[in-house]
C-alpha cells in the first residue's frame, strides 16, 4: 500500500462525508413506486435519515425539464428526435412512410406514444411506428416494445433474438429481421446504419448511426456528464466495453444518444468518460502492484476462510484504486462518489482474470 494512495483515500473520505444529498430518485423520475404520488414530507424519524449523502449533481450533467406528463421530446436535426424521462432515452425518426423507433424503455412507456404523436401531428407526418430497432436485449431499454400495435418490422442483432427467445418475455417481442455484422435500413428517404463491434455492455449491443444528421446511438457505454453506472455499466465483456469507447469516438458523429441520463452527449462527453476509465484502469493496476496481501493472509489464512481473504483483499483494492479517481472527477462527472468504487471493483477483477495482472497472486515461486 503506497502512502500516496492512502492520502488520496483519506481526502476522498473527507470530501464524501461533507457532500450534499441528491434529491430522491422517485421524485425526479416519477416512478411507479407505492406511495410516491401523495408522499408526505419526511418526518423526524424518516427512513431516509439512514441513507448516505452524496455530492450534488453538477449543472452540466442535468438535462432539460420534463413536461407535465413526465417526459421531454426534442429535435436532434432533420426528422430525428429523442425522448427521455430523465433516466433513460429513446430515439425516433419520422418519415412519410411511418416512424422508426430505436428502443422502447419501460420507464418512458406510453409517453413514447405521446411524444411521437406530439411530433408527427405538428409536422403532419404519419404517427404509426412501422419499424423498431432494438439496441440490445435488456428489458430496461426495450421492455415497452409490446405497446406498439400493428405490423412492425423489428430489427436487431442475431444474438438479441437468441437472448429474447430464451427470456420469453411478452413485453419484448422477437425481432423479425436480424443481422450479424452490418445492416442498412432505408425507409421514407431516410437511412440508418446498424453495426456490431463485438460484445461490450452486453453480448449483442449495436451501434445505430444516422449519418445525414451526424447522430450515433450506442446504449450503456457513454453516460453524458456522469460516471458510468456501477460495475462499468454491468459490462458483460469489460475489455470490449472499454474498447467500445474508441469505436464510438472513431465514428464521425456530433450528437450521441447513450440510452441513459437526461441529455444527449457530445464528443467532449465521450472523451471525458474515456479519460475517467483510463485513469481508473491505471489506478487499478498500480493498486494491484502495491497492495500488500500480508494483513489479509494473516487474518483469514489460519481460519481457512479463503473467500473472506479474497473478498477483503479485493474490496480494499477497489477502494484504494477508486479514491484518487473519485477526488479527481468529483464535480466534473456526476456521481463520481456513487459508483467509482463499484467501477474499480469491476476493473480489479477484469485486470486479474482478463489481463492476467495478478499482483501477489501470480505464479507461485
Amino acid at each position: 500500500m503506497t502512502s500516496s494512495l492512502e492520502s488520496d483515500r483519506r481526502t476522498f473520505l473527507r470530501q464524501a462525508s461533507a457532500a450534499a444529498a441528491v434529491p430522491a430518485a422517485a421524485t425526479l423520475l416519477a416512478l411507479n413506486l407505492p406511495g410516491t404520488a401523495k408522499a408526505a414530507a419526511p418526518s423526524a424519524a424518516s427512513p431516509t435519515d439512514t441513507l448516505p449523502d452524496y455530492a450534488p449533481v453538477p449543472a452540466s450533467a442535468v438535462g432539460p425539464a420534463l413536461n407535465e406528463s413526465g417526459y421531454f421530446v426534442g429535435r436532434i436535426a432533420g426528422n430525428l428526435y429523442w425522448v427521455t424521462e430523465g433516466f433513460t432515452q429513446a430515439m425516433f425518426l419520422t418519415t412519410p412512410e411511418g416512424v422508426v423507433l430505436c428502443d422502447a424503455p419501460p420507464t418512458i412507456g406510453r409517453n413514447l406514444l405521446r411524444a411521437i404523436a406530439e411530433v408527427t401531428q405538428a409536422n403532419r407526418m404519419p404517427s404509426r411506428v412501422t419499424h423498431m430497432i432494438y439496441s440490445h436485449a435488456h428489458a430496461d431499454h426495450i421492455g415497452a416494445a409490446s405497446i406498439f400495435d400493428g405490423p412492425i418490422t423489428r430489427i436487431a442483432h442475431s444474438e438479441t433474438k437468441r437472448l429474447l427467445k430464451a427470456a420469453r418475455d411478452p413485453n419484448r417481442p422477437l425481432p423479425t429481421v436480424t443481422f450479424d455484422d452490418r445492416y442498412v435500413l432505408r425507409v421514407g428517404g431516410e437511412r440508418l446504419e446498424l453495426s456490431f463491434h463485438g460484445p461490450n455492455h452486453s453480448l449483442d449491443n449495436i451501434f445505430i448511426y444516422v449519418a445525414s444528421v451526424a447522430t450515433l446511438m450506442v446504449v450503456d457505454v457513454i453516460f453524458p456528464g456522469w460516471v458510468p453506472f456501477g460495475n462499468l455499466s454491468e459490462a458483460q465483456d469489460v475489455p470490449g466495453w472499454i474498447a467500445a469507447h474508441d469505436a464510438v469516438l472513431a465514428t464521425p458523429w456530433q450528437t450521441l444518444i447513450g440510452g441513459h441520463v437526461g441529455r444527449p452527449g457530445t464528443r467532449a462527453d465521450a472523451a471525458l468518460q474515456r479519460d475517467y476509465v483510463q485513469d481508473l484502469a491505471a489506478s487499478t493496476r498500480a493498486t494491484i502492484s502495491a497492495l500488500d496481501p500480508t494483513p489479509f493472509v494473516a487474518k483469514y489464512g489460519p481460519t481457512g476462510n479463503f473467500w473472506a481473504l479474497a473478498k477483503s483483499y479485493l474490496d480494499a483494492a477497489a477502494e484504494l484504486a477508486a479514491a484518487p479517481i473519485t477526488a479527481k472527477y468529483l464535480g466534473r462527472l456526476a456521481a463520481a462518489d456513487v459508483f467509482t468504487t463499484a467501477n474499480a471493483a469491476a476493473l480489479v477483477n477484469s485486470t486479474r482474470i482478463d489481463a492476467g495482472i495478478l499482483g501477489p497472486f501470480g505464479i507461485h515461486p
